[in-house]
């Protein structure tokens, strides 16, 4: 069960990566393509570990499965970003949180040809994980648009693609070699959001007070846990079966029980980047959700 403490690792870390997102996608960096740009472009930092890990030329399909995993991760975290930008992310969270994990086992059962599938245990503990997950982050009140259901769909369908590609990657080739290629697919999928859209260039090369100094050392510092994050929840999905990827997402209802820790402590001081209401309902809500997460982990290290 080596995978699900890597999973639980990636998404403490990701609490705190996300607060820290939120407040520069609102206060710093308004433009979500630029934001996916500059987190895209840091993953080529994965190639300075090629002298320490090593380091393997696969065959053409393998590329191709490790730069389109990479591509499609930033290009859902522009999709994400965008979501963030343009919703509240209490409309959009939980609809990403929901879907996804219903996505990438449904892509997972089909690329396996119906071989990938969970038994009574994990289906029982999937099922609590994703209900916990959107109970968790669902505001009573907040209807979810149109609009912003496509976006939700668009990044969960393109995440949970990127997800199940990455696992049929680490199938195929050892850990450091397959992570080095798909952060190289994040690269290059980086740089084509570069070409394409002329805003990112100048919010690059002109708009100058978007990367004070401040804000730089935050950014940076802040994808720095990132990349931490990614780099255990790849190793979670290399460890995992392929039908327990779907687990892995549905665990990131963790990440946000470890939020409302984070945000509870620090909503009274910094209320403009998050905060929370503590009526006997929402409570009662917050509560119930974290149960059925507790339950969900307690059915998974069950022998």
């Amino acid at each position: 069960m080596t995978w699900l403490f890597a999973a639980l690792s990636t998404y403490l870390i990701l609490a705190v990566v996300f607060l820290v997102d939120k407040y520069l996608l609102t206060q710093r960096i308004p433009d979500p393509k630029l934001y996916a740009f500059l987190v895209g472009l840091l993953g080529g930092i994965a190639l300075i570990l090629i002298p320490f890990v090593g380091f393997s030329v696969p065959g053409i399909s393998q590329i191709f499965l490790s730069l389109l995993s990479g591509a499609l991760y930033i290009f859902a975290l522009l999709w994400f970003y965008k979501g963030l930008q343009l919703f509240e992310a209490s409309r959009v969270v939980p609809a990403i949180t929901g879907i996804l994990p219903i996505f990438t086992f449904g892509i997972a059962f089909i690329f396996s040809q119906g071989e990938a599938t969970l038994n009574s245990k994990g289906i029982i503990a999937f099922l609590l994980l994703v209900l916990g997950s959107v109970l968790i982050t669902y505001e009573k009140g907040k209807s979810i648009s149109l609009k912003c259901l496509r976006v939700s769909i668009l990044t969960a369908f393109l995440l949970a693609l990127s997800f199940v590609l990455a696992k049929y990657v680490y199938l195929n080739q050892t850990f450091w070699p397959g992570f080095i290629w798909i952060r190289i697919g994040g690269v290059l999928m980086a740089i084509i959001l570069l070409l394409y859209f002329k805003d990112i260039r100048k919010g690059i090369f002109q708009t100058k007070e978007n990367f004070s100094k401040g804000t730089t050392i935050l950014f940076l510092t802040n994808q720095g846990f990132g990349a931490l994050a990614i780099i255990l929840q790849n190793w979670a999905i290399a460890l995992a079966p392929l039908a327990y990827i779907a687990v892995i997402n549905a665990l990131q209802g963790t990440q946000y029980v470890f939020l409302l820790i984070f945000a509870l402590i620090i909503s009274f001081k910094f209320p403009q980047i998050i905060k929370e209401e503590a009526s006997k309902e929402i409570i009662l809500q917050k509560i119930s959700a974290i149960l059925l997460i507790a339950g969900g982990l307690i059915i998974l290290t069950l022998k």
